[in-house]
């Protein structure tokens, strides 16, 4: 689904503003956000979410990460340098998150029209059209040696800026990026990297980690030579969205808020005890 613009014509837009880190404290919030989110979206066919999301120095895992024949060493290094360390409800491996990366999800109801691509590819072509006054040379493709790659790693040049995941919860899509706008990528990127060869990840029978080579890896700054910003492209997503309605989670959303947090939490302990 590579045209966004009329899957969104004639829904109402609805926009979630949780950039504050403080608004939801740990990032399993935000995860737990989204599956309410899912739930209160898929019992229409004509309302759309967009969440606003940004975890300051976080490593986000997948259920993957945590089979490492060394997690507990691999955590202990992250946290020693000063990073939270959450699993994630979702697939795909480990990702950092900081003040200079903007998280946003398109909650979105899972109509016939939506497809197993049809979230990656409507995402792909929204960041695109985001981007359009300052390159056209944004691609959708495995960036090898990066972290957590994918078919819809998002690149310039094959320097991956940004990646894209996939959630389904009754009836209900969150299309998530994580979106790299400033600020190293090739620090972020070390970091996965070291994280992987303290979990001994070469080691592992079960699973192949990605090999992650630092410089596979660019924030959109530096990719563009723009003072870009969070904020800026947050004012980029709501120019293209148009007419929205700023609310944040209510009533029988933030039950399922509650349940939904409940679970990643107990997911939480028991992966990372």
């Amino acid at each position: 689904m590579k045209d966004w613009k009329q899957f969104f014509l004639d829904k109402q837009i609805r926009v979630v503003d949780h950039r504050d880190p403080e608004a939801l404290g740990t990032a399993m919030a935000s995860f737990a956000a989204d599956d309410a989110l899912c739930e209160s979206i898929g019992q229409t066919k004509d309302d759309i979410a967009c969440r606003f999301w940004v975890h300051d120095k976080t490593v986000v895992l997948g259920i993957l990460d945590s089979r490492l024949p060394a997690i507990r060493e691999a955590i202990d290094f992250l946290e020693d340098a000063g990073y939270d360390v959450v699993v994630r409800n979702s697939g795909g491996l480990a990702v950092v998150l900081d003040e200079d990366v903007l998280n946003f999800s398109f909650i979105l109801p899972d109509l016939q029209e939506m497809g197993i691509h049809s979230g990656y590819q409507l995402m792909t072509a929204f960041v695109q059209d985001m981007y359009r006054d300052l390159t056209d040379e944004i691609e959708a493709f495995e960036v090898v040696g990066s972290y957590c790659p994918g078919d819809y790693d998002l690149s310039i040049r094959g320097k991956k800026f940004a990646g894209i995941s996939q959630r389904r919860v009754k009836k209900g899509i969150a299309v998530q990026i994580y979106l790299c706008v400033r600020g190293s990528g090739a620090e972020r990127a070390a970091l996965i990297r070291d994280f992987y060869q303290k979990g001994d990840a070469v080691k592992s029978e079960r699973f192949t980690y990605p090999v992650v080579e630092p410089e596979t890896m660019m924030s959109l700054a530096e990719l563009t030579g723009e003072a870009l910003t969070v904020e800026d492209s947050i004012e980029r997503v709501i120019r293209l969205l148009g007419d929205v309605e700023w609310r944040d989670l209510a009533g029988a959303e933030l039950k399922v808020f509650e349940e939904r947090m409940k679970q990643m939490v107990d997911r939480n302990r028991k992966v990372l005890k």
